[in-house]
């Protein structure tokens, strides 16, 4: 009878400890139910890094996609801001390299020779990024990382075997965790010229990509799995909730890697981690979400974009700030060249963002938003924006400091932690600020949050009304006079 008892007492146990270890199934309704860990919607600003042999040509038409290069070329069509032929990247393929020259032979030239993991890592502290997402592999199947599996096309196709011959991957986490920012990685579920993939799409989902992105996985363990290139099959043909169940249930990183929504055809804004958007105006959703978007169109390096395709450091602040009043984070993409170099307007666009942040990431960093998340100026509020595939930047000069006649404008951001507000704004108030709604409290204070300076402000009726202090050209210049923050301390409804 004890022996019966024993054995009764072993199995439930076990049970209990295998329901415990095993949370969640593969399906929906059970990996939905799994939280996005707070530091990602804490973090509010990350790098994106598009980086592979598309970096060596690096050339497609402006308005285009560079690291789309193969497939422009191969397949001679093109998509993108413009009226294009369609052969514009294979004309210049020809034209530079030869009619005989293959993709796979940038393989070879992306030599990474130039790059200098610990500078890239110091460079994106001084951003003031807190996460960062590098392509571990974009669509043409090219690893940044010594994967078994990038060779199965009978062929090497990864950084350790040609080229840089180097564990890039492995080199910039290093890095990027050593000044302690979160490490991510882009992978791509699909890659457009894989033999398997055009021919036995079953056998690449079993022998190539899910070994392979539990490679990945376990070799690095990124604290973010951001996929892409889901589109073309459902997530039961990609058995990505299965890939996902083993992902939170018995990976390395089970507890704590983030992931986002894009797992298989229709997935994206209804099931996964958080929500992603790209090249979009600010959204709004019931859970963290991110919008990404290059500094100019392209997200891998192209020579051929010019100063006035690359947003300012100003615009890119504007989008930051006003991502974050919508809950958001902003994912912010540069592009390496092939040698490992990042361009210089980069890193100077990178510097800038991390000089205001220094100064006003209170308002930024670990921010919820607040009741009203904009206030805007009177006029019409729907402003649509010129029709493009994807969307420039001009659209926030428009809807803050530049609005078209009859138009309003976005005068006030808000964010909030704890008991404080912090209301942003694009120009500097004249004489005076009101903002609507606020209430003041008996232990309100209010501090310009780039000086320190103290704030005079008085309560009329529903309105808080702030009363300007001296501008001082010594002390509020450069990227500092970009967006203006007014912490409020106390303010009623918020303790």
């Amino acid at each position: 009878m004890m022996k019966r008892i024993t054995v009764f007492m072993f199995a439930l146990l076990t049970c209990c400890f295998i329901g415990h270890a095993q949370p969640y199934e593969a399906n929906w309704e059970s990996l939905d139910q799994r939280s996005v860990a707070d530091w990602f919607e804490d973090a509010k600003f990350g790098i994106f890094i598009h980086w592979g042999p598309y970096s060596v040509p690096a050339w497609t038409p402006k308005g285009t996609y560079s690291e789309w290069y193969q497939y422009w070329m191969q397949s001679e069509t093109l998509f993108g801001n413009g009226n294009f032929k369609g052969t514009e990247v294979a004309d210049f393929h020809r034209k530079t390299y030869g009619h005989h020259f293959p993709y796979y032979k940038f393989g070879e030239m992306f030599t990474a020779d130039q790059f200098e993991p610990e500078r890239w890592a110091e460079l994106f502290k001084k951003s003031g990024a807190k996460y960062i997402v590098l392509t571990s592999k974009h669509h043409d199947g090219f690893c940044l990382w010594p994967s078994k599996e990038a060779n199965d096309r009978g062929f090497p196709w990864n950084s350790a075997d040609v080229g840089a011959h180097r564990d890039l991957l492995g080199d910039l986490t290093q890095a990027v965790k050593a000044v302690d920012i979160k490490m991510g990685f882009y992978y791509s579920l699909y890659e457009w010229y894989h033999p398997w993939w055009q021919n036995d799409k079953e056998r690449f989902v079993q022998e190539h990509f899910l070994p392979q992105v539990k490679d990945l996985v376990e070799r690095y363990q990124p604290d973010i799995l951001w996929g892409d290139g889901e589109w073309d099959m459902t997530p039961e043909q990609w058995r990505s909730q299965e890939m996902l169940a083993w992902l939170f249930n018995e990976s390395s990183v089970k507890d704590a890697v983030v992931i986002n929504d894009r797992w298989g055809k229709g997935v994206r804004h209804h099931h996964g981690g958080y929500y992603t958007t790209e090249y979009d105006a600010a959204a709004e959703y019931d859970k963290p979400w991110e919008e990404c978007r290059g500094m100019g169109f392209s997200f891998g390096y192209n020579q051929n974009e010019d100063i006035e395709d690359y947003n300012s450091a100003q615009v890119l602040l504007y989008m930051l700030i006003d991502i974050v009043a919508h809950g958001g984070n902003l994912l912010l993409d540069i592009g390496p060249d092939g040698r490992g170099n990042i361009p210089v307007i980069m890193q100077e666009r990178l510097l800038q963002m991390g000089h205001w942040l220094e100064a006003n990431g209170e308002a930024i960093y670990q921010t919820r938003p607040w009741f009203t998340k904009v206030q805007w100026t009177e006029g019409d509020r729907n402003y649509k924006p010129p029709k493009q595939s994807y969307l420039g930047g001009d659209y926030i000069l428009a809807m803050t400091v530049n609005p078209k006649p009859g138009y309003a404008a976005k005068e006030v951001f808000f964010t909030s932690k704890g008991d404080a507000l912090f209301a942003i704004t694009p120009k500097w108030p004249m004489d005076e600020l009101s903002l609507k709604g606020v209430q003041a409290s008996e232990k309100t204070e209010i501090t310009l949050l780039a000086d320190s300076q103290n704030v005079s402000f008085r309560q009329e009726g529903e309105n808080l009304v702030l009363t300007m202090p001296p501008f001082d050209p010594n002390v509020l210049k450069n990227e500092l006079t970009y967006a203006y923050v007014f912490k409020i301390s106390h303010v009623k409804g918020s303790e």
